[in-house]
């Protein structure tokens, strides 16, 4: 038997760096999705192949074992044995079109793909929220990396011309209308190609200080912190943090709002207040996103914000159809000014999450005498 899957990048469409403080967040599945083929095989070794390279590690790996790519496969082996699955030998062979380094999610999707393929070859039965809470924790305590739900949830949840309202305290979720073709809008995803090499130890450093800040509020999350509250914190490195994260639950709550009565083309504003926080509150964006927002507004965008952890990766604009040309070409001329690459800008529609992809009989791997 073989099983088949793929899962998803995300875009978030508004609710930036609030899953972790118990927030509300909005994203979309991408068209863009990372695929897993998965076989059983003999022993008790995965092979995981994928563009030409191959990893190998024992189903009984520990966090630590596994660098690398390959450390997204093992964490969800992991993960799943953890919870009491007896996993047998896996062939794991692996494509994607998930930008990476863009701030879609790309390790989600591979962690969701496989997860899911997993518990289809192994006949498993699990929910897609729960093969969504264990690739989440493959990725926070075996890769190492502290996100909230919202990724794995969005990839695995997510359904067609529709947005997904995650509660990230009781990760409850309820499909958001956003048909933007009927509205005559586009959604335009700006990669700008920038990196930053601290994103991590940035990342969490922002996670810490409104930990602090709610600490200091003496509330569990800044979830139930109120703005009066808020501007009453003496930190002020604490101050401007909460306040970005109670203003853009806020955002929000306004933009699903707005989406629910089939207004898409009011939410406009709601993303540029977003991006405004993001960058001078929660400073986390860069010259490169600030520089295609600006482009983009300037040529008529109705709204555009970065989307992802920051200092880097991709921000979204939000533009009538008409206006994508002048928006495209505002943003590639900004940057040629500024001598850097040209950005990958591309019109995307809200997809579909994690599903089954029909597949023939398991192949033999030439380069792995056990299988032949």
């Amino acid at each position: 038997m073989t099983a088949r899957w793929a899962a998803p990048g995300r875009v978030n469409l508004i609710g930036e760096h609030v899953d972790y403080q118990d927030g509300l967040v909005l994203p979309f599945a991408l068209p863009f999705a990372t695929t897993a083929t998965v076989t059983r095989r003999p022993g008790s070794e995965v092979v995981v192949t994928s563009r030409g390279e191959a990893a190998r590690f024992d189903v009984d790996s520990e966090p630590g074992d596994v660098e690398g790519w390959a450390a997204y496969v093992a964490g969800v082996v992991w993960a799943m044995r953890d919870a009491g699955v007896s996993i047998p030998g896996l062939q794991v062979e692996v494509t994607s079109d998930v930008p990476v380094g863009a701030g879609l999610s790309s390790s989600a999707a591979l962690e969701c793909a496989v997860a899911a393929a997993v518990d289809d070859e192994l006949d498993l039965g699990m929910t897609p929220q729960r093969l969504a809470a264990l690739a989440r924790r493959a990725e926070n305590t075996y890769v190492g990396a502290p996100t909230g739900a919202m990724d794995q949830l969005a990839s695995m949840l997510s359904t067609p011309g529709h947005a997904l309202l995650i509660d990230c305290r009781d990760l409850s979720t309820r499909a958001i209308p956003l048909d933007l073709a009927s509205a005559g809008l586009r959604l335009l995803v700006v990669d700008t190609h920038a990196t930053h090499a601290l994103l991590g130890s940035e990342y969490a450093d922002r996670r810490r200080t409104c930990e602090g800040a709610a600490a200091a509020l003496g509330l569990p999350s800044l979830r139930d912190a109120t703005a009066a509250q808020v501007a009453g914190i003496a930190d002020a490195g604490q101050r401007r943090r909460a306040q970005h994260v109670v203003s853009e639950i806020a955002r929000v709550r306004e933009v699903t709002s707005i989406l629910d009565v089939g207004r898409p083309a009011g939410i406009g504003a709601f993303l540029t207040a977003s991006h405004e926080s993001l960058r001078d509150d929660f400073e986390v964006s860069c010259e490169e996103l600030d520089v295609a927002v600006e482009a983009a507004l300037s040529a008529g965008a109705l709204g555009a914000r970065m989307t992802g952890g920051g200092f880097g990766g991709s921000a979204i604009v939000l533009v009538r159809a008409e206006g994508v040309v002048a928006v495209t070409d505002r943003v590639q001329t900004s940057y040629a000014r500024r001598g850097w690459d040209p950005a990958d800008i591309v019109a995307l529609q809200p997809s579909q999450g994690a599903h089954r992809v029909s597949c023939r009989a398991p192949r033999p791997q030439v380069d792995d005498p056990a299988l032949i």
